[in-house]
């Protein structure tokens, strides 16, 4: 009978630690934070059909605490060839807040920042329903020192009615009354 019950046990105790051993949090595969990197020639701030990807262009994941904004998470990554990155993250972060930053471009003709910081804020979890192991941030981006000359016809494309230009555009291309 003890003999039978030290079995047991032994089988209890294997199957017990296969079982933490194989199993699935939810997160053991992951999330795969994914966006792109461009250059803006227009000084606009946001992409246009004359914006190119940046090769080799560094951004920061980084994820803070909601309460008091301490940074508990931090991945650097660089784009591709299409100015593409990814970064693989292996935790949740349901409570946190997780913004990717545009670090620093690799091309001298396009390196200044946006005049704000900006940030692609994204939600690091699979516990929303999503089925997607990618999540995708909006478009980061650089600019050039100077406004390149395709811009005027760029901007006039995107806003035809001048009226509804914004000023700061105007200036960009020259056109401030």
């Amino acid at each position: 009978m003890e003999k039978n019950l030290a079995i047991v046990a032994v089988v209890l105790t294997v199957s017990c630690l296969l079982s933490l051993a194989y199993c699935d949090d939810g997160d053991s595969d992951g999330i795969n934070v994914e966006g792109q990197v461009y250059c803006d020639p227009c000084r606009v701030q946001f992409p246009t059909r004359v914006s190119k990807p940046i090769e080799g262009a560094k951004v920061k994941l980084e994820c803070r605490s909601r309460e008091n904004e301490t940074v508990v998470y931090t991945l650097e990554g660089e784009t591709n060839d299409k100015g593409t990155y990814s970064l693989p993250v292996h935790k949740d972060f349901q409570e946190q807040i997780c913004e990717v930053t545009t670090v620093e471009s690799p091309k001298d003709d396009c390196n200044e920042k946006f005049d704000d910081i900006e940030r692609a804020r994204i939600l690091i979890t699979k516990k929303n329903g999503i089925e997607s192991k990618t999540r995708y941030a909006n478009p980061l981006g650089f600019m050039k020192k100077e406004t390149s000359d395709e811009c005027k016809e760029v901007l006039k494309e995107l806003f035809p009615d001048e009226d509804d230009m914004p000023e700061e555009f105007k200036k960009k291309i020259g056109e401030s009354k």
